[in-house]
């Protein structure tokens, strides 16, 4: 049963044509704590309709209310508090939960409509850094968020793998490197090649000149240069995956820059039939004056073309390929501006689903408040911190529990589901520092937290040794419980809102929240007493595990039953 519609009702049986429903149910709050009631409505809106104090509204709402179904409905000033029926709530949500099980919060918001997201994008010939992070598992969230509500998510990979970058990195390669080198250990080495450039070129610019030289090659499609792009990538791709394992995710595309090389032609043949191409200063331009932007830069002076060009060809290859109903762009805050020139572009193409594409920007990973750059060499690689943070928590388990099996499994669940969830209960849009101490610790707003808090519960389960009942009653009537209960029952509309704002913290915050109200009502409560209310105190620990172990895995974290 819809609870909040339940209120809803209620409140439409008094109000009459004061307000429509729908308007009714967006005002409905919840309070911060339970002894304000359990939803509650504003009466100030109605003031100037019904010429009363909004004081005097809600006590005659109340006043004339049918509060069947309510353990009371009161009017607090100018609020009216509703108190749900205690022990119909909690036998309708612990059977509900238990049995949708890993269902439970599931819906079909999206029908079944395709979603790419484009999502991790590492550079060719560059190690996977802690900042490619965030939009790696982001866009990994948000994929099984929009799945949980009824869209089908395309994860796609867009690799950085073309661009005058190849060009430096040939140079370096054939100055300073050697096949052995690359052979022995590749991303190490050609990230040392392309490091070096960059030093050098400083004192010597006309490495730059040899750089496009070889760029220009290798679009020509010379051979030298096609096998050493070839073969970084390959040798990248083999490194990129062993992360991606780790963090357990995966990928239905990998078509990255290079994909469209041959599709940009076609973007520029469409911008010129339409009349949208001009010169300026011997580049081509697309003017997005109409819409407050500066310039799309289409071709520069010597005609090469530009990220515009391919995303706009990426843009329009997504489209035809997938027909979708929305296109995401996992990609940081600064990027901001290219891809509202891109929505633009192609809105003046014709294009209105260009509607349909959201830029899904993140705050940045910082170290002692400064930017992570691979240029400069300060770059922490992810590899390496998702294996200190496993060695972190093995040696908590070590301390905690010696005698666990699996003990380097759940290091492994617990360390890299440590760093995963850290950066998924930050704001999307905020930039945090990282401390891996603080990430895996056992305590405080971490993701062992819950892990461990599901572990417990799991615990709890197998102590009890005992099936939940499902055909005798689920009443919890302990008042510890009641907040916990709510929790479980607000589940479906915290995957909505996490799904709507493209916000996977909505859904770590959430797992926060559960985990210390179980805890609180686990440190207050006899749980394996035997009397007549065990059984249903065993559906709500029950329940309590299938919702955190759902929570976790909407964020591509682990839960291991044991800690």
């Amino acid at each position: 049963m819809d609870f909040k519609q339940q209120v809803t009702t209620a409140l439409m049986g008094v109000l009459g044509d004061s307000l429509p429903a729908d308007k009714v149910a967006q005002l409905i709050e919840t309070p911060k704590t339970s002894d304000l009631g359990d939803y509650a409505f504003p009466t100030f809106i109605l003031a100037k309709t019904l010429r009363k104090a909004p004081q005097q509204i809600a006590q005659d709402l109340v006043a004339e209310m049918d509060q069947a179904g309510f353990e009371k409905v009161i009017a607090n000033g100018p609020y009216i508090n509703f108190f749900l029926d205690k022990a119909t709530f909690s036998d309708q949500i612990l059977r509900t939960v238990l049995t949708q099980a890993a269902n439970y919060g599931q819906s079909d918001l999206g029908k079944g409509g395709n979603v790419p997201i484009d999502m991790s994008s590492p550079n060719i010939a560059k190690p996977i850094s802690m900042g490619h992070l965030r939009s790696t598992v982001i866009g990994n969230s948000i994929a099984k968020i929009l799945t949980k509500v009824g869209f089908n998510p395309i994860k796609i990979n867009h690799l950085g793998d073309w661009g005058t970058q190849f060009g430096k990195l040939i140079v370096a390669y054939k100055k300073w490197g050697s096949e052995e080198e690359v052979k022995e250990d590749p991303i190490t080495n050609l990230l040392k090649y392309y490091v070096k450039f960059h030093q050098e070129d400083v004192e010597h610019p006309e490495l730059d000149d040899e750089a496009r030289a070889w760029f220009r090659k290798l679009e020509a499609g010379d051979e030298e240069a096609t096998k050493l792009w070839s073969w970084f990538r390959t040798e990248s791709l083999k490194e990129f995956q062993k992360i991606y394992t780790m963090l357990g995710v995966e990928f239905d595309s990998f078509n990255g820059e290079a994909f469209y090389n041959d599709k940009m032609d076609g973007v520029v043949n469409a911008l010129e039939a339409k009349g949208l191409l001009q010169e300026s200063r011997g580049a081509e331009i697309v003017d997005l004056t109409a819409y407050n932007l500066n310039p799309a830069l289409i071709k520069k002076s010597d005609g090469a073309t530009l990220y515009m060009t391919r995303d706009l060809a990426a843009a329009m290859y997504r489209h035809d390929t997938y027909d979708f109903v929305q296109s995401l762009y996992v990609v940081g805050g600064e990027q901001r501006e290219h891809f509202n020139q891109m929505k633009a572009v192609l809105k003046e193409m014709g294009n209105d689903w260009s509607d349909e594409i959201h830029h899904i920007p993140f705050g940045l990973i910082t170290q002692g408040g400064k930017k992570l750059s691979t240029r400069s060499g300060r770059v922490i690689l992810l590899e390496e911190v998702l294996n200190d943070a496993v060695n972190l928590a093995q040696q908590q388990i070590e301390a905690k529990n010696p005698d666990l099996p699996n003990k380097e499994e759940v290091a492994k669940q617990v360390g890299i589901g440590a760093v995963i969830f850290h950066d998924l209960k930050n704001d999307r849009l905020d930039n945090f520092d990282f401390d891996l101490e603080e990430v895996v610790r056992f305590e405080g707003e971490t993701g062992p937290y819950v892990q461990y808090t599901n572990a417990r519960a799991q615990s709890i389960l197998r102590k009890a040794n005992q099936e939940v009942a499902m055909d005798a009653d689920l009443v919890v009537s302990d008042a510890n419980a009641w907040d916990v209960l709510k929790m479980l029952g607000n589940f479906p509309d915290v995957i909505v809102k996490a799904s709507q704002e493209y916000e996977p913290s909505v859904i770590a915050k959430y797992a926060l929240r559960l985990a210390k109200a179980f805890n609180k009502y686990y440190a207050n409560s006899k749980i394996l007493a035997d009397d007549d209310q065990k059984n249903a105190r065993l559906s709500l620990v029950k329940s309590v595990s299938t919702v955190l172990e759902a929570s976790l895995d909407l964020l591509g974290v682990q839960a291991p039953k044991a800690m």
